[in-house]
């Protein structure tokens, strides 16, 4: 047998530049190469010479050529493929991250939730495949890349070429069809025809090993493993975790079941029974997991809190970032601020292992912060400490209790994660004074807190005119006050060259590029808005604003479908967000998706009831949440947060527009319109949007709808003329 090619030529087929070796096996070597023609990194596979020398040009060509025409978000695409001095080779996109091997062999398992919400991604992709005949022939961890979070299945159509090289020439070159952990009985067997349900009970030892930590079949040897799929099926998933839920295990179990016919028909079938939506959200994790609670203000001057709350949430959201830690979002840690509370009741109500708290001080130019860590189960301090510092050490205290929590914790960094955790946010500790005062009105949704917002941002961008985070936060509030409430040209502009100038300062900052996507959306420039909300996305997967703002957009423009996708994302990336669930509740109720609207009323109502918990008199959770009752049946409830709501603030435009769908949702036909009529009187001018709004779609045949839409869209041509000049 002759050995994996050791040497290439610099170029292969003058069309790639081999850069370096990134991984080798027993059926082929990958390298890091150049697309000279295309100017792009790629995954150059090149096959074992002995393989390739048995399989032929031809056969392996066509195989591949198959392969090429998938197109799926959650396939790895095949670039190319060919012959080059006798070696077959294939090219692919080159993956910046780890495969889901790689995850597993850090956190062992991964949470319920996380788990299955991979699971969802490689279904779509496996049965997507299976619809054009094509079967993977080699699920496993390996072949599952994980890039911003998402999964991705490679490979697809390599093992079918593979086959045609022969049982016996595999068996010479110790190169198997299939992984022995996870191959199905039929694949063991070598029966030559197989179709989807092989993949299937591949893919179920997988989802089994995600979730539990360890295979459903193990053996002292090859034979053994193999001979195990022949005579039993594993224990359920559920006897090795019991947080795993009942559907779930079953489920799993079904689909390693030892005959293809007693599993499911297809992956859509089993992802379907999985109901992965319905994940309860009381599965923990099994990431390490922390709350930050507020940091006490130590200071003789109350109106220092606002430092110590900003403090707390720069710390929440340096360690939100890291994808192997959980955080517990701000809304529901501060719901236990100036609280006195046992830690262990704290940490079992937040569901959380770990707990942060401290204290700030802050006298002249000195600076006192106390920080410590807490293990909820034991009562320990895994670790504590006190920094007296000067005011312009402020920024190094943050990274080093962050840095401390992730070596506690034995969390393990990328190195992206790493250089987010030292980014200092400004050259000026006056700055970052006025920036936290600013970032305090994006929590409260209040025109007049935005104006003191916008006052204090300047201030900071004033004093650090290269502060990318100030000039995006600035961006976002000018385009809020404008979409929310009054409609404000000037706003807009103002948006603009804030948002233009956070994207020039902080182009790597995902949080500047929506501030971007927001102030384009604002300006009727949607397809730019599009381009800078994904890109918001790619840059970072843990942003909420990225997938609410871009569900927002497709909502205006009647996308209702990935809209509702894309406010599902965002939910789940901030447990305590009412607004992304209860907007989605509207859409599948829209579209007819009765349980679908259910469940998201579910998870809005959950939060709502977090919100109001803390603050009784919040008229956003009041208005938003009258619509999620009457989505859950409590109409008399329903109506008495819309009255609550509409008595706090009469004349707010974003109260009196939310309360008219209210009233659209429970056929108060003539209250709906009276509330838009005065919407429009105080200056809401959303023609795109009350278009497209599905709460108003009991109102959207009266004459009066009709004749007020007219108004709004001419006075909305005029306003996207103004800004358009």
């Amino acid at each position: 047998m002759r050995e994996p090619v050791n040497v290439l030529p610099e170029t292969i087929a003058a069309n790639y530049r081999i850069e370096r070796e990134v991984g080798r096996g027993g059926m082929a070597v990958v390298y890091r190469a150049h697309d000279i023609r295309h100017a792009r990194t790629v995954a150059l596979k090149v096959l074992n010479p002995d393989i390739a020398a048995s399989l032929g040009k031809d056969r392996f060509l066509f195989e591949i050529q198959v392969a090429a025409r998938l197109n799926h978000p959650h396939i790895v695409a095949l670039y190319d493929s060919g012959e080059y001095e006798g070696l077959l080779y294939y090219v692919m996109p080159f993956i910046e991250g780890p495969t889901l091997r790689d995850l597993l062999n850090q956190h062992s398992r991964l949470s319920v939730s996380e788990g299955l919400r991979l699971t969802a991604q490689i279904a779509g992709a496996l049965d997507y495949a299976h619809r054009f005949g094509i079967v993977h022939r080699d699920i496993k961890p390996e072949n599952v890349m994980i890039h911003e979070g998402e999964a991705l299945v490679t490979d697809f159509g390599i093992a079918k070429a593979l086959s045609s090289a022969g049982t016996s020439m595999l068996t010479q070159t110790g190169v198997a069809l299939g992984t022995p952990a996870y191959m199905s009985p039929e694949q063991a067997a070598g029966e030559p025809e197989l179709d989807g349900r092989s993949d299937l009970y591949s893919f179920a030892c997988v989802i089994y090993e995600m979730l539990t930590g360890q295979p459903p079949f193990t053996a002292d040897s090859l034979q053994a493993l193999i001979a195990k799929r022949f005579t039993s099926k594993p224990p359920s998933a559920r006897t090795v975790l019991p947080a795993i839920p009942e559907r779930v295990a079953s489920a799993i179990s079904r689909a390693l079941s030892i005959e293809p016919r007693d599993r499911f028909e297809t992956v859509s079938a089993f992802a379907a029974s999985l109901k992965i939506g319905e994940i309860p959200e009381s599965d923990k994790p099994t990431k390490p997991s922390i709350a930050v609670l507020p940091f006490e203000n130590m200071s003789a001057d109350p109106e220092n809190e606002f430092f110590s709350d900003g403090i707390t949430e720069e710390i929440i959201n340096s360690l939100s970032r890291i994808q192997a830690l959980e955080v517990v979002a701000r809304r529901s840690a501060f719901a236990y601020k100036g609280k006195e509370a046992d830690m262990r009741t704290v940490g079992n109500q937040l569901g959380v292992r770990h707990l942060l708290s401290g204290s700030v001080r802050r006298s002249g130019n000195r600076l006192r912060i106390s920080a410590e860590l807490i293990d909820v189960e034991t009562g320990y301090h895994l670790w504590t400490e006190r920094f007296d510092r000067e005011m312009a050490d402020v920024f190094a205290i943050q990274d080093e209790i962050a840095a401390n929590i992730v070596k506690a914790l034995s969390v393990m960094l990328t190195e992206k994660e790493q250089a987010a955790l030292k980014a200092s946010p400004s050259k000026s500790v006056r700055a970052y004074d006025y920036y936290l005062k600013g970032r305090r009105a994006v929590h409260t949704f209040n025109l007049a807190s935005y104006k003191r917002a916008e006052d204090d941002l300047r201030r900071a961008i004033a004093l650090d005119p290269d502060y990318a985070p100030a000039w995006a936060n600035l961006a976002e509030i000018c385009a809020i006050r404008h979409v929310s409430f009054l409609s404000d040209p000037e706003a807009v502009e103002q948006a603009d060259s804030a948002s233009k100038k956070a994207v020039e300062l902080g182009p790597h900052m995902g949080y500047a590029h929506n501030a971007r996507g927001l102030t384009l959306f604002c300006m009727g420039r949607n397809d730019e808005a599009e381009a800078e909300f994904i890109t918001a996305m790619d840059l970072d997967a843990t942003l909420f604003d990225g997938p609410y703002n871009y569900g927002r957009l497709l909502a205006s423009t009647g996308k209702q479908e990935q809209a509702a996708h894309y406010f599902d994302i965002a939910a789940g990336l901030n447990a305590d967000d009412y607004q992304a669930a209860s907007l989605a509740s509207g859409i599948y109720r829209g579209l007819g998706k009765a349980e679908e609207a259910h469940r998201a009323a579910e998870r809005a109502m959950s939060a709502l009831n977090r919100v109001r918990a803390a603050d009784p008199n919040d008229v956003r959770a009041l208005y938003l949440g009258a619509g999620i009752l009457q989505e859950l049946g409590d109409t008399e409830e329903a109506e008495r947060w819309a009255s609550m709501a509409e008595q706090l603030q009469p004349d707010d435009q974003a109260t009196l527009y939310n309360l008219a769908c209210f009233h659209s949702i429970a056929r108060n036909v003539d209250k709906s319109i009276s509330l838009l009529e005065r919407t429009e009187k105080v200056g809401w001018d959303r023609f795109d949007w009350a278009m497209n709004d599905a709460d108003l779609d009991n109102v959207r045949d009266d004459p009066r709808f009709q004749q007020l839409l007219q108004r709004m869209s001419e006075r909305s041509k005029n306003i996207s003329l103004n800004l358009s000049t």
